[in-house]
Formats: structure tokens, C-alpha cells, sequence
């Protein structure tokens, strides 16, 4: 079987020295030393000042919109995976869906002012498959409508935009270190802000608003992390590069088996450096989609409609014509891509594709 996806799993014996540590110190949550020292090290490698590490991606879009104080309406993409809707809906606000660029997928922001009424209070744009968004244009939009911008970076784990890390962007950048994303601790995410302020409310908000073992500062939530998590994701980062360095060598080997595909890949962001956390295809058709699927299925292969359908209709949001949304949801394919799948593997893969479109 050849999934959409597998974890990275590192050497058992790397995992087990950090579990040693954490039977004698008798510490298994709270902050502890394990997820200080991994907190520590996402800052040094990714080149940010402040991050939160946090219990899943989910949460820390929650704690973002919470600590921002935003209200009514925020504009959004219909193109990410449910997780950026059901977010905004979660914390009272209304998602207002605007279509999407045709070639890198992302938000369009040369239709995002049409959408800015008087209740427009920030935009909640997503770093789709790790290609930044056009990050200069929405920071003219915010600054010019005076909006908060928060970035779902949740695909986006080492990706550059002009030589700097996209989750400095905007006025926090969440993202998800779920086990099926390039960098991973089984389940968990982070809140990345440049404002000491935000971090502090932040800090206060994922441990129930405690400030001391009995007062409260405000409103919070249980977004604490492990010392077990933390510490699947200390050696995780040890193995970072090989596993981005795989994934670049594994999506330029399908680009050359699928040169004869009729397909059309994501324009990456000028200005970017690419991470290779997906590997999407846009058909020509949704038919084509289809059989395409039930060729590679009947094959034990398990490509993924990602993202499909469009959030707007979803059944607790209001439906808007986004056509070009629409369209791509039924059109795109994210194929295997993972740290062991092999290229014999992937000349499988590509074997089921053109046989469906030559057929």
C-alpha cells in the first residue's frame, strides 16, 4: 500500500533517552523542561523571536483569534483544510469567503477589498501546501483597513519568504506539528508573534488564564503540550534536513515521470523558498480526477483530495460563488509523498496516472 502520507518516525533508541529523562524527573506536563528546551530550538532554527508551543494546529488559530480580540467578520480562504472555517465560526466570528489565485492557490488579495465592510475586523489567510501567500500585498490591505492578519502557516515548517521564516508574518502565524506534517511531535502546533505583548497573553491563555497557582489574568484554555510530544519533536528536529532534503529529491523525480501528464502544479510565490511539504497535481477535469482516484485506489494507492470540498459549503457557513475555488477543490490531488517512499514507488504512481489519461 502506498499512502497519502506517512510519519517520520526517528531511531527508537533516540526517543527512549528523552523518556529516561522524563521517568526520573517525574514531570510529564505543565511547561516543563522538555518543551522549554523545544521551544528554545524552534526560535534558533526557524530565526523567530517568540513561539508557543501548543497542544495542535486548531487551537493555536483559536488562542490567535482570541488574543486579538477579534469580533464579527474575518475574510478567509475557501481553499484550506477545515480546521481554518470551523476556527473562526468556534470563537463567534463570521468566516467571509473570497476566491482564491488561480496559479498559486493561495487567497487572492485583488479581491479581498471588495469583501471589507465596516465589520471587517482581520484576514485569516493560509500558506497553502507551504507557498506563501502574496504576504506584501495583504500587509498594504491590513495596514491601509487597519486589520489584524493572521497567518495559518500549518503546511509552511521552513519555508522562506525573501530569506526570512513566513511565520514572522502578519500579527501572529499558527501552525500545526501534526504527525503527517514535514515537522512533527504526534500531535501539537505553536503561535509565532513579533509582539512580546501577544506572546504574554498568549502564554497566559493556553495554561486556563493563570497568572500563579490561584489568580487569573483572563479567559483561557487548556493548550498546553507534553514533555512526551515535545520530546518526539526534539528528535524530530535532528532529522529535519534529511527529511525536507528527501521530499525535494522525491518531488523532482515526480516531476520528471509526470512530464507527459496533462496536469498543472502550484506556482510557487516569488521570493519564496519552498519547503516540498506536498506534492499537488490540478487535473484538467473532475472526471479525470475521479478515475484517476479509482485507478490508483484499485492499486493500493491513496492520493488525497486536499482540499476538497470548498469551505464555504461547509453546512455552517454561508455559500458564496468562488469559481475558481470550486473548481480547483474538484480538480487537485495531493500524490504520496513521504520520507521513505521510493522512487520506484513513485514510477508506480505515475504508471496509474498516464495509463488513465492515455486511456
Amino acid at each position: 500500500m502506498i499512502p497519502v502520507t506517512k510519519p517520520f518516525l526517528p531511531p527508537k533508541e533516540e526517543y527512549n533517552k528523552y523518556l529516561d529523562g522524563i521517568w526520573q524527573r517525574n514531570c510529564l506536563t505543565n511547561n516543563g523542561p522538555l518543551v522549554n528546551e523545544l521551544e528554545l530550538k524552534l526560535k534558533e532554527y526557524l530565526k523567530v523571536d517568540h513561539l508557543l508551543y501548543l497542544t495542535n494546529g486548531t487551537i493555536a488559530i483559536q488562542i490567535a483569534i482570541k488574543a486579538l480580540d477579534l469580533k464579527s467578520e474575518i475574510i478567509t480562504t475557501p481553499f484550506s483544510y477545515v480546521a481554518t472555517s470551523s476556527s473562526i465560526v468556534w470563537e463567534g466570528c463570521k468566516p467571509v469567503f473570497v476566491d482564491i489565485d488561480n496559479n498559486t492557490l493561495n487567497i487572492d488579495p485583488d479581491k479581498i477589498e471588495a469583501a471589507i465592510t465596516a465589520n471587517t475586523t482581520a484576514i485569516l489567510a493560509t500558506h497553502v501546501y507551504g507557498n506563501p501567500c502574496n504576504i506584501d500585498a495583504l500587509n498594504t490591505i491590513a495596514l491601509k483597513h487597519n486589520l489584524k492578519i493572521i497567518y495559518d502557516a500549518a503546511h509552511a515548517f521552513g519555508t522562506l519568504y525573501n530569506g526570512k521564516s513566513v511565520f514572522e508574518c502578519g500579527d501572529i502565524s499558527t501552525t500545526s506539528f501534526h504527525s503527517t506534517k514535514l515537522f512533527h511531535t504526534i500531535e501539537g502546533g505553536a503561535v509565532i508573534t513579533k509582539s512580546p505583548e501577544l506572546l504574554k497573553r498568549m502564554a497566559y491563555m493556553r495554561n486556563f488564564g493563570h497568572d500563579g497557582p490561584d489568580k487569573f489574568t483572563e479567559v483561557g484554555i487548556n493548550g498546553k503540550n507534553s514533555e512526551f510530544h515535545a520530546a518526539m519533536g526534539l528528535v524530530n528536529l535532528s532529522h529535519i534536513e534529511s527529511i525536507r532534503s528527501a521530499r525535494k529529491a522525491q518531488s523532482d523525480y515526480y516531476d520528471r515521470v509526470l512530464k507527459n501528464l496533462e496536469f498543472k502544479k502550484p506556482v510557487i510565490t516569488r521570493g519564496a523558498t519552498f519547503n516540498y511539504a506536498y506534492y499537488a497535481v490540478v487535473l484538467p477535469t473532475e472526471d479525470i480526477t475521479l478515475r484517476m482516484i479509482e485507478e490508483l485506489n484499485r492499486n493500493l494507492i491513496y492520493p488525497r483530495r486536499y482540499f476538497y470540498p470548498s469551505l464555504d459549503e461547509l453546512p455552517y457557513v454561508k455559500k458564496v460563488e468562488l469559481p475558481i475555488a470550486r473548481s480547483i477543490c474538484k480538480r487537485v490531488l495531493c500524490l504520496p509523498l513521504y520520507h521513505t517512499l521510493t522512487f520506484e514507488e513513485i514510477d508506480f504512481v505515475a504508471r496509474h496516472m498516464l495509463r488513465v489519461q492515455n486511456n
